[in-house]
């Protein structure tokens, strides 16, 4: 029986890329070759390269505005190095909204000056900072636009006029934005696009080359660029798989139609939690992820049963992490709406049984 797969990462993808990635493993194309053993330099792969690099950038619409799409490896922890070491002069903002964006805010310490300019640390992360003070001397300010772990969400960004850089890596081409606002974007591939191994960075040129500091090579933005994105050998399989599933996401009908399921799936949900009593949500009401729905328990008597009749269900990867205990539903792209009302009904369930 395929399971419904809450887990927030590596996480679920679409059955008929799983499909055609299988396929292209033992044969790409009819070459009479695996996918996992041509060249990266074979025109086959610089196809692939081309087109997963094109389809982000249409997909955003940020077509012919001075915007480079990078598929790199290291994954967001080494872009909370490389967005320092390429942008960080003098004095860079950071917001802390969880465990990432406080990891980045330590690598970026190494290269500058960096000032918090907010934090939700004192209610263990369970909503997002608005009204804060942006200083118009920053070389650039960092948020993360969604929490994995606690379960928010930013819903509207900040206004600057600085460089506005933003860990996407859980939520991106998940929902409709100006994607024009920032000048640079960075996700691992693992929630949203394909399997872990490749990390997506989408960069406005224009940022770049302001700093004194010798950047060495592999941490260069300019020199990704330069090579197109294959200044070194690529992770092949990683960047085919998720270019299969950006051509998944445009043949929807691209963000605006994923938009409108994650926001049905996002409803029930919330819904379930809101009426239920024997559940409660982590995150603040306005700042509720779409991506990652954590709750806990009422009454932790029940956590047996629960456990129980979610495995029965054939519902896979609720567990929430540690620093916020309960349970979290992370409900990316390739969730079906119908695993949610399954975990929905469950939980419902749950309630009428307990």
């Amino acid at each position: 029986m395929k399971k419904h797969n809450f887990s927030a990462g590596p996480c679920i993808l679409p059955q008929e890329v799983m499909k055609k990635a299988s396929e292209a493993v033992i044969e790409l194309d009819g070459i009479g070759l695996s996918l996992i053993e041509i060249s990266h330099r074979s025109k086959e792969f610089i196809g692939i390269m081309e087109n997963a690099r094109s389809l982000v950038l249409e997909l955003m619409g940020l077509e012919g505005k001075g915007y480079q799409a990078l598929f790199l490896q290291g994954g967001a922890s080494t872009e909370f190095l490389m967005t320092a070491y390429n942008l960080l002069e003098k004095k860079a903002g950071y917001t802390n909204t969880g465990a990432w964006s406080a990891k980045a805010i330590k690598e970026a310490k190494l290269f500058g000056e960096v000032i918090e300019l907010a934090s939700s640390a004192d209610k263990n992360f369970n909503y997002i900072p608005k009204g804060y003070a942006i200083p118009t001397d920053l070389d650039y300010l960092h948020i993360t636009s969604n929490n994995t772990i606690f379960g928010t969400q930013i819903k509207k960004f900040p206004k600057t006029n600085v460089p506005l850089v933003c860990d996407m890596s859980s939520d991106i081409f998940s929902r409709q934005l100006d994607f024009s606002q920032f000048d640079l974007i960075y996700a691992g591939a693992q929630k949203n696009m394909g399997p872990a191994g490749t990390t997506l960075v989408v960069i406005k040129e224009d940022i770049l080359g302001k700093v004194s500091r010798q950047i060495p090579s592999m941490l260069d933005y300019k020199v990704h660029i330069g090579k197109d994105s294959m200044f070194n050998t690529p992770p092949v399989f990683p960047i085919y798989v998720s270019m299969l599933t950006l051509q998944w996401l445009k043949d929807l009908g691209g963000i605006a139609a994923i938009e409108k399921i994650n926001d049905k799936k996002a409803r029930l949900i919330y819904s379930e939690v809101e009426l239920n009593p024997l559940f409660k949500g982590f995150a603040a009401v306005e700042d509720r992820s779409n991506m990652n729905a954590t709750f806990t328990l009422t009454d932790d008597a029940l956590k047996d049963s629960f456990e129980a009749m979610c495995k029965e269900a054939g519902i896979n990867g609720v567990n929430g992490h540690r620093s916020v205990g309960g349970y979290r539903a992370s409900m990316y792209n390739a969730l079906p709406l119908e695993s949610v009302g399954t975990l929905v009904d469950v939980m419902s369930e749950l309630e009428r049984t307990a």
